[in-house]
């Protein structure tokens, strides 16, 4: 089948490097223009655009308003891959075969922008990928394929993604056939649909006064964009690499023990594995505590 693919992230590459050595021609890659980016401002491509130029594949950077007849003329199937941009219908249409989307989620469960983040932060145990046929609605598509996948207690959501980002890759070749022998996707339950909202900054603040399981998954949920974080002596500390213990503190309080950084919350203290203080580097939470010479009443908050 003759591909164009439409992404962005380098959550993407391990589908287009499956897409590329498959049976399939892979006509182009559609990623964002490139844009402006860190202290310098200097133009920065996505890993999609970087990963095309790579592999001698055609790269489109079309503006949001532009027409993508030219880049899906004579396409069998489009693919996008968070892409970052809503297609509109008369787009996906554009292939002779119709769309598809690689979603990072067992839908409908966790429709929307973040559902490996909101898969850990809600304590699933079990996430995967689904690759369904794109129509007008958000995530709404009929289903081909879904590829389960156990969470770990200890599972981020950086390590999330590197997993599913290669199971992905094998739902999209397996669709691919399924298409070529005329299956129909089947239609998805909207009852137990679930959303699964972008994650802002001020959300990863963390709250001491929760149980620690429920800090604990969203740490490792927001790990490591947009971070979680709190607030210490008037500045702010990303935190990540949370483990639950059996010591218990008042929620906030802190306890270095071991060399190792303890935090009360409303059940059981959390050992924290790493801290990154505001404009440095991340460090160990035992060098951090060391170097901050924490005294009696000090506290996360």
């Amino acid at each position: 089948m003759r591909i164009a693919v439409a992404a962005t992230p380098e959550v993407a590459i391990p589908s287009l490097d499956a897409l590329l050595a498959s049976d399939h021609e892979l006509l182009c890659v559609i990623t964002p223009p490139d844009r402006p980016s860190g202290r310098g401002q200097s133009l920065n491509e996505s890993a999609v655009s970087g990963w095309g130029n790579e592999n001698g594949i055609e790269v489109y950077k079309p503006e949001r308003d532009a027409s993508f007849d030219s880049y899906l003329a004579n396409t069998d199937v489009l693919i996008t891959i968070g892409y970052g941009v809503i297609l509109p219908k008369r787009v996906f249409d554009l292939p002779r075969y119709g769309s598809l989307n690689l979603h990072f989620s067992l839908l409908p469960r966790w429709r929307g922008a973040a559902p490996v983040q909101r898969a850990i932060e809600a304590g699933d145990k079990v996430s995967g990928v689904t690759v369904f046929k794109l129509d007008d609605g958000m995530d709404t598509g009929p289903i081909y394929t879904q590829n389960r996948f156990a969470l770990d207690a200890d599972i981020t959501s950086d390590e999330l993604f590197v997993e599913l980002a290669e199971l992905g890759a094998e739902a999209l070749l397996h669709t691919l056939e399924l298409m070529k022998s005329g299956v129909k996707p089947t239609p998805q339950e909207n009852h137990s649909a679930t959303r699964a909202l972008k994650l802002s900054k001020e959300e990863g603040r963390i709250d001491w006064t929760q149980p620690a399981t429920a800090i604990s998954n969203k740490i490792r949920a927001f790990t490591s964009q947009p971070g979680a974080w709190t607030n210490f002596r008037d500045t702010t500390l990303k935190i990540d690499t949370p483990v639950a213990s059996e010591i218990t503190l008042e929620p906030g309080a802190l306890l270095l023990e071991n060399k190792k950084l303890y935090v009360g919350t409303a059940s059981a203290a959390l050992e924290i594995g790493h801290i990154t203080p505001s404009g440095k580097s991340r460090m160990p939470s035992s060098q951090w505590a060391n170097g901050a010479r924490l005294i009696p009443g000090d506290l996360f908050g």
